[in-house]
């Protein structure tokens, strides 16, 4: 058995849309940590085929996926916390961001990443992201929405940390911090 890892981290998920990067930025900020954002890692042709409207195989998001692991592998030995915006739509997805912490066993859910689950409705989602494509803020457009939604897949064991994703940005981040044992536990 690896020795426990020093560090946590914590991922903000949910389709596009969902208040990934604010959540995690301003989370990140109270917690004095590092914020990763997973768009920051996508290869110039995954963005490519989603501004195309196409959404990711599997095969597209195995590489990106694999890199945000080893970031979090790398803070977590380091003793550091960090915070991912990260989709993670599928337990797979998850399992493999999991597996940054060298004691996770699959399927267990023990370990030091934790994730939330940013949730609102798809009219929501859509609303959001016609607002910022029309401001020109980022390459997915609001045709992969429903994509995404189908790709969501929560398992209740999975100790997924559930928030309304319409509450204001700051009543987020405090419910987030308020689910202490989540943030703090292993």
């Amino acid at each position: 058995m690896a020795p426990a890892p020093k560090g946590k981290a914590i991922v903000i998920m949910g389709v596009s849309g969902a208040g990934k990067s604010t959540i995690g930025e301003m989370l990140a900020k109270v917690l004095n940590c590092r914020f990763l954002d997973a768009d920051d890692f996508h290869s110039q042709s995954n963005k490519a085929k989603m501004n195309q409207g196409i959404p990711l195989s599997d095969e597209d998001r195995l590489p990106w996926l694999e890199s945000l692991r080893d970031a979090l592998r790398e803070s977590l030995a380091g003793g550091e916390t960090v915070v991912l915006g990260c989709s993670s739509l599928q337990k797979q997805y998850r399992e493999i961001l999991r597996s940054a912490d060298p004691n996770y066993k699959l399927g267990s859910y023990i370990s030091t990443v934790k994730f939330v689950l940013l949730d609102a409705k798809a009219e929501v989602l859509a609303e959001r992201l016609n607002k910022r494509a029309a401001e020109g803020k980022h390459f997915m457009p609001a045709t992969l929405l429903q994509s995404q939604l189908d790709l969501l897949q929560i398992d209740e064991s999975e100790g997924i940390f559930k928030v309304d994703a319409t509450s204001s940005p700051q009543a987020i981040v405090n419910d987030i911090r308020s689910f202490d044992f989540m943030i703090n536990s292993t």
